[in-house]
């Protein structure tokens, strides 16, 4: 593991109590793993499950998380960004309290402050959900 919770909110921009990632489990140029604990504190938590809302910011702040590393291997703050698109997104269940979801993210394409990334989510090892997503980074 190369960060937890308390370590995780300095390499993001978001803040508590919008913060959809907890651990950040392996980084490398072109991917990340990382790992949220569903929670019914959760603001995405909803009648036992967590929403689509909360697995789509869940993908989308392990793509963060990602570029807010390789800013703090740079020594520079984490920037912001924002979703540009989403495509052949896939969500198979929601998950529900206790469950931990571990989520993968493979840089395809980074240019000019735009990423182009695949992102799967698992829980013990099954996928269950899935997508391309493009993200922008502010001012860039």
């Amino acid at each position: 593991m190369i960060a937890k919770k308390d370590q995780v909110k300095d390499l993001i921009p978001q803040k508590f109590p919008f913060v959809m990632v907890d651990e950040l489990l392996n980084y490398s140029e072109d991917s990340l793993t990382s790992r949220l604990v569903v929670s019914p504190e959760n603001i995405f938590f909803y009648q036992d499950n967590f929403i689509e809302a909360g697995i789509i910011e869940h993908m989308a702040q392990s793509v963060a998380l990602h570029t807010g590393y390789q800013f703090f291997l740079l020594n520079k703050e984490a920037p912001t960004g924002y979703i540009g698109s989403i495509k052949n997104i896939l969500i198979n269940r929601l998950p529900s309290k206790g469950e931990v979801l571990e989520t993968k993210v493979a840089i395809l394409q980074e240019f000019m402050g735009i990423t182009l990334v695949d992102i799967n989510v698992y829980i013990d090892g099954i996928s269950i959900a899935s997508c391309q997503m493009k993200t922008v980074i502010a001012n860039s």
